[in-house]
């Protein structure tokens, strides 16, 4: 009796350490799991603490790791995480300063994008305005031209009757109305070039307006970026006991956080594919349907 219990602890320690070795990430499991899931080598975890601050209830961390975990899943068509309540390795959303930075990065980016769209209407308006103006110039130098032919027309017709000996009476009162009509098609025409001036006027001060905005716009996207630069993945660490997240700026970034954190749990380190869930900066990769890369899963089968 006493052989064959010694000889189911050998196999049960057998059975420990070689699950040990090809699936690391067990180790953070308890050994009470271990004993009472003895087949069972997905990883463990919890939500232990969500700082009211990120305005995220438990149950909603807790859908949203389980999201992350799904990642490695639909990566890999394995099962690596389960959810347990009373499992060791916990998740705890901690808010500090790198939250706040995070928080103002948002407000700084939202301004911005409300200054380009200020911008880009403004600039459509000015296009419009542009081949408004066009249009009307091009309609006054046809004006113009008509105008200028009808006087040379008139001064024509006034020097051949001068030189033929006058005006006589009857022809007088129908060229003195004529000229009339000329000098109000003149007056008319000015009025219509000094409004068409003052539009060009008001336009130039329009450009000079929106190349000051586009000139503020430049000058705040600069300090946006030397002030918000990509950062390492410090807005997340596993320590080999917890997970900790401290920064993330939507539901979509920490599920991808998460999911780079439990990549570490699985005795993963960083790549080098900027596209890949275990890059170590947060710049390059596809936030919403995220896929593992081929490099995650080379790190994955290299453990």
């Amino acid at each position: 009796m006493r052989l064959v219990v010694l000889c189911l602890l050998v196999m049960f320690f057998l059975l420990m350490t070689y699950q040990t070795r090809n699936h690391p990430q067990i180790r953070h499991n308890t050994l009470l799991d271990r004993i009472q899931h003895p087949f069972d080598i997905r990883l463990r975890y919890r939500i232990a603490e969500v700082d009211p601050r990120f305005g995220l209830t438990v149950n909603e961390v807790q859908l949203i790791s389980q999201q992350a975990t799904d990642i490695w899943k639909q990566g890999t068509g394995k099962d690596y995480f389960v959810y347990d309540p009373n499992a060791t390795l916990a998740i705890h959303l901690i808010y500090d300063q790198r939250q706040d930075e995070s928080n103002q990065r948002r407000q700084h980016l939202g301004n911005i994008e409300q200054n380009q769209k200020i911008w880009s209407n403004k600039n459509q308006n000015l296009k419009q305005s542009k081949e408004e103006l066009n249009r009307t110039n091009a309609l006054l130098e046809a004006k113009k031209n008509q105008l200028n032919a009808q006087l040379s027309q008139y001064n024509q017709k006034i020097a051949m009757l001068n030189h033929n000996g006058g005006i006589n009476p009857a022809q007088r009162d129908q060229f003195i109305q004529q000229r009339h009509q000329l000098q109000q098609q003149i007056f008319t025409l000015e009025q219509e070039i000094n409004l068409y001036n003052q539009k060009i006027q008001q336009l130039n001060s329009h450009v000079d307006e929106l190349n000051q905005i586009n000139h503020q716009l430049n000058q705040s996207v600069e300090q946006f970026n030397q002030r918000f630069r990509p950062h390492l993945f410090d807005k997340g660490l596993f320590n080999g006991k917890q997970i900790n997240i401290y920064e993330f700026e939507s539901a979509d970034d920490l599920r991808l956080t998460l999911a780079h954190e439990f990549g570490h749990a699985l005795g993963l380190e960083h790549n080098q594919d900027p596209q890949a869930l275990m890059y170590p900066l947060m710049k390059d990769q596809q936030m919403q349907n995220f896929r593992l890369s081929a490099a995650d899963l080379a790190l994955l089968q290299a453990r």
